[in-house]
Parts: structure tokens; C-alpha cells; sequence
């Protein structure tokens, strides 16, 4: 076997992994000092000065302490990539270095001696039928590392004729010296160990190349966009290390007894070295997802800093606005449990710690919803809303709040309706609810009481992700309500279906809110059908009464009556209770509670707007169904004010 240059297999025999694991520790002491001293920096020095210094100096002592704790979060994430490179390297290597020290071993041991170049010499062996003498020894070389690869390898006979191997096919000749067999196992064997500490070298090696700092370091947007693509490199490189050391396929529950059983030196390895990885692993502690998310964040941030498509850009607005709530800080604490870049970005943000609440809520947005400043400055708000709401009904109980755009909620953009993507269809709905499970699986998997109030909570398009998520086996993992409001319908025909009991099912539909009033099927059908047909008619009359302009006024008048009509005579036909995504929620067929909300504005008088269908969570707007919401939370179902089904 000729090696590539530098990792000869002597040199891969005689490799000390342990000198690897030191160097990774001493990785790891540099990183946690780093992150002990930007902790005194914020704390002790910028914290202690703002608080008890407000002077023009005192402001710019605060700006040069606040480069320098950048500069040590800079180290600590750095050291802690090339900490969790080293080790997975090291981790890595250990199987090939054993397999090719047990050949080595079973070439000793069998008289054999191995060339530099790998190749294996055996000794002559066995007996000729017609000379008596033993067959001649020969030399043979490893079958391109994959052992029972189909190709016996080539070896030398005596007299140092190579002999080719067999066309493919064709059986190989069986060589009457029976050391060749064994020497040809023992080639192999060495050659496949190789192969596969040259392709982990290669990978780790490319990894670590990248981890280095710019002379002069200054960090900025550009900076972290640096970190970000050194942390997916280490990722990539360290992907079959992380397959086989974390649960990545296991269950919320498997995965909180996997990082139960960890040490703290071992969590805080995989927390700075593979922050993208845990952050969003359900079944991990929120606490340790909230500081990997912190993590992600920043180095998202630097990522899409460095673009400049609208998509990119909307995505940062945010992430900056997500970046800014959790350094305001404030009751109840923040937590974010969840941050990507996938699809139209991902988030997923508590008010108060999950794992310790006795009520928790995880309310699913609709759409139009999307990682951008909108989600950031409105959407996430709704979790507070309800936080507050809950905390004030029962003071003496504990409410975590969270927010979960886990999935790409249909937007309506004419490319999104094209792509069959739209609020018309259940596939992101489809794709969502699964996800939505496995997260609600780590809340009860996780929780330190076992035993936590769950309510789940579908807003818009997000109620049917709720819905399909409530339909399947088992239902929502420890819900003990469902919480509906503008809702299009839930796949559902009955409450029942839900599995957490009708009764337990609760409704909020605004008199306004046309999303909770859209058409089944049928009457869509009619409605395109009588308005193509009206403004057909009605193009056709008003140009021969007025010419162009008649024959416009007219089509549109046409479409909209022929439309009118077209619904009405479906709507004759077909159940009233029946929406776009099955029955409707707030009907009295569907079974469940319905809560009492504001009528909100007709979209004549909201201008075109449809604040109907968004101010169920804002007391501001929509006390009445904000305080239903939080009491049904809080465990006070029994204090909500109805209102009577459709």
C-alpha cells in the first residue's frame, strides 16, 4: 500500500491519542478562562460602572469594556471549535489505530513482515504434489482498503512477478501456499485502517486550517461571519464523531438520560463546540439550549451580515430584533430554545423556564409568519401576552410561555400559491406537526415535576398544525388543553378527535375574523366559477352598452354578483359548519368550548386590514380573549366567559 506523504502507517501505530485529548484540554482551559473573564468584564467592570458612573468618560470606559468582552466571546467560541475538533479527531482515530495494531500484531504473531510501503511478505508453505517441496512465499498488498471488496488485492510470487488481479467477474485463483490467504487478510485489514485515518486526517485537517484569527484582530459583522463558517466546518468534519456520540435518532426521553449521564466537562465540550447541534436537540435543558442558542445566534447574525438578498436581510432584522429582547432582559427571564436559518427561518422562545413551570403553553403562529422583525417586534410578544396574563391570574404558580415557528408557515406570496405552499393547502401543516410533537415530547421529557399543565395553543394556519399534530397516535405529547383561535378549520371533524377530550378543546373566533368563516370547497368552486362566468356576462353587456369602459365596469360587476351567487347556491347545498380545512372549530358540530372574544373590525372599516384575525393574545385590543387564553394556561378553565357555538 503506498501511503500519501506525512501519516505512514509506523507513524499512525506509534500515534499518541492521548497527546490529542491533552492538547484539546488545554483547548478547553483557554476557553473557559476566556468565558470567566468576559464574564467579569460585563459583570464586575461594565455592569458595576454602569450602574454606579453616568459621565461622558464613564460611557466610554462601558463602549472599550464592551470590545473587549467581545474579544474574549471571540476566544471562548474559537478555542472551543478547535476544543471539539481535537477531540472529535481523537475520537475518531481511535477505531482504525486499533484494527491496524491488531494486524500488525497478527503479522507478528504469524511470522510475517510488513514493508514499509505496507505490503505484506509471507513465507513458502504448504507442499508440492510432484516435487515435495514447499510452495514459494510471495509478497502481497491491500485491496484499496475495502475489505471484501470482491478484489483479492495483487501479491509477488518468489520470483517477484506481480500477478495481476482477476478481470471483474472473474473467480480469483486460489494460491496453493496457504499463507498467501492469511497475508493477503492481514494486507487488507491494514490497508482499510489507513484509508480511513488518511480520510479522517484530511477532514479534521481542513477543519482546523480554517480556525485562525486575522492580524489585528477587530470583531465585527464580518468577524462572526468568519466563526460562523469555521463552526460549519467543524460540524461537517466532526458529523460521523457526532452520529455516533450524541442520540441525534433517539428520543427526547433517550436523549435526556444521554445528557444526564454526561459529566459538566462534557456538556460544556459540546455546548461551545457544537452549539448549532444542542441548541436544538429536544429532550436537552432549556438552560443549555438557551445558552447554545445564544451562541447560534451571533454566529447567524455574522452569517447573514455579510449578504445582501432580501431574503437574508429580512431573516436578520429578525435575529437582531430576537438579539435585543434577550439583552434587555427583564420578568419573566427568556429563554430561546431554538434558532436556524432553515426555510424562512426558525425560532423558538419562552417566557419562563419550561423545565420548571407548573403551566406551560407552546402556541404555533400562522400565516404570513416568518423569521423578520415582524416576528421579532409582534409575534413573539403574543408569548409574553400570555406569560403576564397567566402570572396575573395565578400568582402563586409558575407559567412558561413559548412561541414555536418550528416549521415554514405559508406565506402569500404568488410564488408560494404557485409552488402548492399556500395558506390553501395542508403541506406545511403536514410537515409541521411532527416536529411540533417531538419539541412538546422534550417539555414532558424534560420537566423536573413530571407532571406540568400543558396547554397547546394554534393561531391562524397554525391551528390546523396543532390539529394534525393532535391527531396523531397518542396525540400531543402531555397536552391537557388545545386552544384554537382564527382558526381555518384543524383536519378535524370533531373535537373529539384531538385526543385530550372535547371538553378540553377551546375555541376563540371573532365575528370579524373572515379567516374563521373561509369557505369549504364546494362553495370556493362556486364562488370561481359564478364570478368567471358573471364577469364574462357582464363584459360582454357592458361593451355593447358602453364600449371599453362598460365592458370593465361591467365584468367586474358581473364577476362580483356571478361570485355572490355562485357561493350561495353551493352554500345551499353543503353544510354551513364546513370550512376550507374541515369543520369549523366554533361550530357546535366540532363539540368544543368556544371562549368569548371581541367582534373586532369588518375589513371595511379596518381598511382593507384584518386586525380581527390578530388581536386574540393583545389586551390592548382584545382583553376579553387575552384573559381566556391566560386562564385556560393558568389551569382556570372553569373561570372563562363563553360565547355561544356558531
Amino acid at each position: 500500500m503506498a501511503t500519501e506523504p506525512g501519516l505512514t502507517w509506523q507513524r499512525f501505530r506509534d500515534l499518541k491519542l492521548s497527546e490529542l485529548t491533552d492538547a484539546a484540554d488545554g483547548w478547553r482551559a483557554a476557553s473557559a478562562f476566556a468565558d470567566a473573564a468576559r464574564e467579569r468584564v460585563d459583570g464586575d467592570m461594565g455592569g458595576r460602572l454602569t450602574k454606579t458612573q453616568d459621565s461622558e468618560s464613564a460611557r466610554a470606559a462601558v463602549k472599550r469594556l464592551k470590545r473587549l468582552s467581545a474579544n474574549y466571546h471571540y476566544i471562548r467560541t474559537e478555542t472551543g471549535l478547535v476544543r471539539g475538533a481535537l477531540d472529535g479527531l481523537a475520537t475518531e482515530l481511535g477505531a482504525p489505530q486499533r484494527r491496524l495494531r491488531d494486524a500488525l500484531d497478527d503479522a507478528a504473531s504469524l511470522g510475517y513482515t510488513v514493508n514499509d510501503s505496507g505490503s505484506i511478505d509471507y513465507p513458502a508453505g504448504g507442499k508440492n504434489d510432484l516435487t515435495g517441496d514447499p510452495h514459494p512465499g510471495g509478497s502481497v498488498v491491500g485491496n484499496n482498503g475495502l475489505i471484501g471488496a470482491g478484489n483479492p488485492g495483487l501479491y509477488r510470487d518468489a520470483n517477484g512477478m506481480l500477478d495481476p488481479a482477476p478481470a471483474p467477474g472473474t473467480p480469483a485463483l486460489k494460491s496453493p501456499n496457504p499463507h498467501r490467504a492469511k497475508a493477503q487478510d492481514v494486507a487488507d485489514r491494514l490497508a482499510h485502517a489507513m484509508r480511513e485515518a488518511h480520510e479522517i486526517d484530511a477532514r479534521y485537517s481542513s477543519a482546523l486550517h480554517k480556525l485562525k484569527a486575522a492580524p489585528g484582530l477587530t470583531v465585527d459583522t464580518r468577524t462572526w461571519a468568519d466563526v460562523g463558517s469555521d463552526a460549519d466546518a467543524v460540524s461537517q468534519a466532526a458529523q460521523n464523531y457526532l452520529e455516533k456520540q450524541l442520540p441525534l435518532d433517539k428520543s427526547p426521553a433517550e436523549r435526556k438520560e444521554w445528557w444526564d449521564h454526561l459529566s459538566q466537562e462534557q456538556r460544556d465540550e459540546y455546548l461551545s463546540a457544537f452549539p448549532g447541534v444542542i441548541g436544538n436537540l429536544d429532550g436537552i435543558p432549556a438552560t443549555a439550549r438557551d445558552e447554545a442558542n445564544r451562541e447560534n445566534l451571533q454566529l447567524l447574525i455574522g452569517q447573514l451580515g455579510v449578504k445582501h438578498d432580501d431574503a437574508s436581510r429580512e431573516m436578520l432584522g429578525g435575529l437582531k430584533g430576537i438579539q435585543e429582547k434577550l439583552e434587555e432582559g427583564g420578568e419573566p427571564p427568556m429563554y430561546l430554545l431554538g434558532i436556524g436559518d432553515e426555510g424562512n427561518g426558525r425560532a423558538i422562545i419562552a417566557y419562563g423556564n419550561p423545565d420548571t413551570a407548573d403551566n406551560v403553553s407552546a402556541y404555533v403562529p400562522g400565516l404570513g409568519t416568518k423569521l423578520d422583525a415582524d416576528f421579532a417586534g409582534g409575534t413573539v410578544n403574543r408569548a409574553l401576552q400570555t406569560a403576564l396574563g397567566a402570572h396575573h391570574v395565578d400568582q402563586s404558580s409558575r407559567t412558561s410561555s413559548i412561541v414555536w415557528l418550528g416549521y415554514d408557515a405559508p406565506q402569500t406570496t404568488p410564488g408560494d400559491l404557485a409552488s402548492g405552499k399556500s395558506v390553501m393547502f395542508t403541506n406545511d401543516a403536514e410537515a409541521g406537526a411532527p416536529d411540533y410533537n417531538a419539541f412538546m415530547a422534550g417539555i414532558s421529557a424534560r420537566h423536573e415535576g413530571g407532571n406540568p399543565h400543558v396547554t397547546a395553543i394554534g393561531h391562524s394556519y397554525g391551528s390546523l398544525t396543532v390539529g394534525l399534530a393532535a391527531q396523531e397516535k397518542g396525540g400531543i405529547p402531555g397536552a391537557d388543553d388545545i386552544i384554537l383561535v382564527g382558526s381555518p378549520g384543524t383536519g378535524a371533524d370533531n373535537a373529539q378527535d384531538l385526543n385530550v377530550g372535547k371538553d378540553h378543546v377551546y375555541v376563540g373566533a371573532a365575528d370579524n375574523d373572515i379567516v374563521t368563516k373561509l369557505p369549504n370547497h364546494a362553495e370556493a368552486s362556486g364562488m370561481a366559477s359564478g364570478a368567471v362566468g358573471g364577469g364574462s356576462a357582464g363584459f360582454v353587456l357592458g361593451a355593447g352598452m358602453a364600449g371599453p369602459p362598460g365592458a370593465l365596469f361591467g365584468g367586474g360587476v358581473g364577476a362580483l354578483v356571478g361570485g355572490i351567487a355562485g357561493y350561495n347556491a353551493q352554500d345551499a347545498q353543503t353544510d354551513p359548519s364546513e370550512h376550507w380545512f374541515g369543520t369549523d372549530p366554533a361550530s357546535e358540530s366540532f363539540g368544543a368550548t368556544r371562549f368569548m372574544v371581541d367582534d373586532g373590525a369588518t375589513i371595511i372599516e379596518d381598511r382593507g386590514k384584518m386586525s380581527a384575525h390578530s388581536n386574540y393574545f393583545n389586551p390592548d385590543e382584545d382583553q376579553e380573549s387575552a384573559d381566556n387564553i391566560a386562564k385556560i394556561v393558568a389551569g382556570k378553565s372553569e373561570e372563562i366567559k363563553l360565547e355561544t357555538p356558531r
